[in-house]
């Protein structure tokens, strides 16, 4: 018996289809892996807690001074974090290993970086998150504390911007 002895079967099996792709998309925005539980170390000695971060949607990037890609996206991460602080969403730019503290601590400065910057000095933050080597490297972590996406290099950011918006109304 075909579809044309049930004229219903084609319209319940769409229906079916977008329920099960909403489900999916639901599904793969919640299924992420954890993301560590550690505690970063701001370019001020303070420390930025796995506590101070739960329930937001939180940005990690991994830069260097040194990474022309870093800084060339620096500007549209700081828009990034200003357009998106206000609906609950924190950003930690992490230092990579090898990035003199010295030369981080004078680049956030004179960028006025609005975000937490964070030296990695042993490398365990980037170990952490799947032993992150290139820069730039950025997690998109839901306020459930799993990662929703990994970027390696410049996001493109009119997406990044649609995954935040969704993940901040969840």
């Amino acid at each position: 018996m075909g579809s044309a002895t049930r004229p219903w079967l084609k319209p319940a099996l769409a229906a079916a289809v977008l329920v099960g792709a909403g489900v999916a998309a639901y599904a793969f925005l919640n299924s992420g892996p954890a993301a560590p539980d550690i505690t970063f170390t701001g370019i001020k000695g303070e420390r930025i807690t796995p506590a101070d971060l739960r329930g937001k949607v939180v940005m990690v990037n991994f830069w260097a001074t040194s990474c022309a890609t870093c800084v060339a996206e620096m500007p549209e991460m700081v828009d990034t974090y200003n357009r998106f602080k206000g609906q609950g969403m924190e950003f930690v730019a992490v230092a990579m290993k090898y990035d003199p503290p010295n030369y981080v601590l004078n680049y956030a400065e004179t960028r006025q970086l609005p975000f937490k910057v964070a030296l990695d000095i042993t490398g365990e933050a980037a170990k952490a998150y799947g032993d992150v080597q290139m820069t730039p490297t950025t997690f998109v972590i839901g306020k459930d504390g799993r990662i929703l996406k990994r970027y390696v290099g410049k996001p493109e950011f009119a997406a990044l911007h649609q995954l935040l918006e969704k993940a901040l109304k969840g």
